[in-house]
């Protein structure tokens, strides 16, 4: 039995707070000399707007009356928007995905996030606003970071693979933009130069339509464990992302172990769209051809890196255009560790 992404749809909020962050975060570094290596970093960044679901009848969430302005905002105050913000986005996802394909006959619910926490879940918020059947199966992978969305769609598989007759929702929705820092230190705020939020939701059934999933693989980087982590603190999620990443990432991709299949023998790449930096480094350590890595480079201009549900934005661009022969789809975070899954065109 092959399982089948049919169909994706995607949201993201409606403030884009890219140029806001840039303009605060270089008022942060006191060195001339950091600041004018950030204007460079953020130039090279690849990134031209990120999202937000923070409230914009004031501007951006820095500018007086903001979310962020005066006293650092609590995590709890954190997740209370979190609680209200993330099915409101989530459930735009399904809509964008009812447009293409029809969500209906729901037997299954998996929902991807690591950027906050409510019980109950977002999943069980969902369901109810969806008007899903009381007796759906729900599975929350949480805290799993940017490859979280594989570990959803694999686990979607799994199911219709063991329940033929399943029709599994795939929902990623995750709103970086809640855990700003008051920082000063220049590899935090270029950490933070990358994060905004967005959601995505995808049907998964037996039907033979869109991609069709093949084998899924993991992988954990040896002598990594530091290098991307979230640590939860009184003040929300402080990510630490390690300029250290991209090389890492260089060094196991040049493995040929590392891959389930050859490189050269993949016609279409869904990677997680974590920076220009580490699309950089899979490019090379793989020797991609030139435009390998459009649709990543694509959604990380657009969007920025949405976490989990960087990737299914990603898969969505794919979905959008010819059916490809062979496909490979990859994520790294905290481990460091690395998540996949081969494709494939309904067709091929």
């Amino acid at each position: 039995m092959t399982a089948y992404i049919n169909a994706i749809g995607t949201a993201v909020p409606d403030q884009d707070i890219h140029q806001a962050f840039i303009g605060w975060a270089r008022a942060q570094l006191r060195d001339p000399r950091e600041a004018k290596l950030f204007d460079r970093m953020a130039k090279r960044s690849g990134i031209a707007h990120r999202w937000s679901v923070l409230p914009k009848e004031t501007g951006s969430p820095i500018d007086p009356g903001g979310f962020y302005a005066g006293t650092w905002p609590s995590t709890a105050g954190r997740m209370a928007v979190y609680g209200q913000a993330a099915p409101a986005l989530a459930a735009s996802a399904v809509d964008a995905l009812s447009r293409k394909v029809a969500v209906r006959d729901i037997t299954h619910l998996v929902l991807a996030s690591c950027t906050g926490f409510t019980a109950p879940g977002v999943d069980q918020i969902l369901a109810r606003q969806l008007g899903l059947s009381p007796s759906v199966e729900r599975l929350l992978v949480g805290y799993m970071g940017c490859y979280a969305a594989v570990a959803a769609i694999r686990s979607a598989r799994h199911i219709v693979r063991s329940e033929p007759n399943a029709r599994v929702l795939v929902v990623s929705v995750e709103l970086s933009t809640l855990h700003l820092q008051a920082d000063q230190e220049l590899e935090p705020l270029l950490a933070m130069l990358q994060f905004g939020d967005g959601a995505a939701a995808a049907l998964v059934t037996s039907e033979p339509a869109g991609l069709a999933i093949d084998q899924p693989f993991s992988c954990g980087l040896a002598d990594s464990s530091g290098l991307i982590r979230w640590d939860l603190g009184d003040h929300g999620f402080s990510m630490h992302l390690s300029g250290e990443v991209p090389a890492a990432i260089g060094a196991a991709l040049a493995n040929p172990a590392m891959l389930p299949v050859d490189a050269d023998s993949v016609e279409s790449w869904a990677v997680h769209a974590g920076g220009r930096s580490i699309l950089d480094a899979v490019a090379h350590a793989l020797n991609l051809p030139e435009h390998a890595l459009d649709d990543s480079r694509a959604v990380l201009e657009a969007y920025g890196n949405m976490s989990s549900a960087t990737l299914m934005f990603v898969l969505a661009r794919i979905l959008n255009g010819s059916p490809p022969e062979s496909g490979l789809a990859l994520a790294f975070g905290p481990g460091l560790a690395a998540e996949g899954f081969l494709f494939r065109g309904a067709r091929s």
